[in-house]
């Protein structure tokens, strides 16, 4: 049988990197993205290889989509020269900044830098990525639980992530005549370093979220790098152009 590859935008930390190691320990080859760190790509790579799986890392910024078609000449030609491929299986758009201004503070740099990585983005990287996804193949797109509930501060971040929840339907729709399933995952407060990390180290946050979740904790990086491999697995293929909340049930 064919390896499967995923591609996994911002894959050196937080919930892409725990992403990257589920699907490896999975079987499935990885080809991450970093923003600068190579460092943090380096050791990804390490890590996957010494439990016997395939890795590579390559830079990208997703908020320059004039840099988009030079990342795939890059990407095939990782394809063909590590992984012997064509072509690749899953795509995991998960990059993204934690940002946060209320509507009255909010500048129109901080919005164009939101709207650049967390829409527009997305958005292009995968159009520029269609001649090399296989028919078949899996998309998640990952938005945030601040899409159905409300947190001072988030306005224009949540605004980009409600873009990309429509923008999963449509690419559902238009995707569909190729076999290939696209989904949203939306997870609710995680424990990373998104924002400073204040959900992981602020014991009053944390303690705030805990209390208004279902399951009474905070959610794990963990939590959402296994919903992801759910999400790619064959028992969810007729799960398509949907949004998962991946929350523990905040708010309900």
């Amino acid at each position: 049988m064919t390896q499967k590859i995923a591609i996994i935008t911002g894959a050196s930390r937080g919930l892409g990197k725990n992403t990257a190691l589920h699907l490896a320990a999975q079987g499935v080859a990885i080809i991450g993205t970093y923003h600068s760190n190579t460092v943090e790509a380096d050791a990804l790579i390490k890590e996957i290889e010494s439990k016997g799986g395939r890795a590579a890392m390559l830079k990208l910024d997703v908020g320059n989509s004039g840099s988009f078609g030079s990342f795939v000449t890059a990407l095939k030609d990782v394809l063909h020269t590590k992984f012997n491929a064509e072509d690749f299986d899953y795509l995991v758009n998960n990059a993204g900044i934690g940002l946060g201004a209320s509507i009255a503070e909010t500048t129109e740099e901080q919005f164009d830098q939101l709207m650049n990585i967390h829409l527009k983005g997305p958005f292009f990287l995968t159009q520029k990525l269609l001649p090399v996804i296989a028919d078949g193949g899996r998309i998640v797109n990952i938005s945030t639980g601040l899409t159905r509930f409300s947190f001072p501060d988030y306005a224009a971040y949540a605004m980009m992530k409600g873009g990309v929840e429509v923008m999963t339907r449509y690419m559902a729709k238009e995707f569909g005549a190729r076999g290939i399933v696209v989904n949203t995952l939306a997870p609710g407060a995680i424990e990373t370093d998104f924002r400073g990390g204040a959900v992981r180290d602020n014991a009053q946050i944390n303690g705030h979220i805990a209390a208004m979740t279902a399951l009474g904790r905070v959610g794990l990086p963990d939590d959402i790098g296994g919903a992801i491999v759910a999400l790619l697995s064959d028992g969810s293929r007729w799960v398509n152009a949907q949004r998962i909340e991946v929350s523990g049930g905040m708010f309900i």
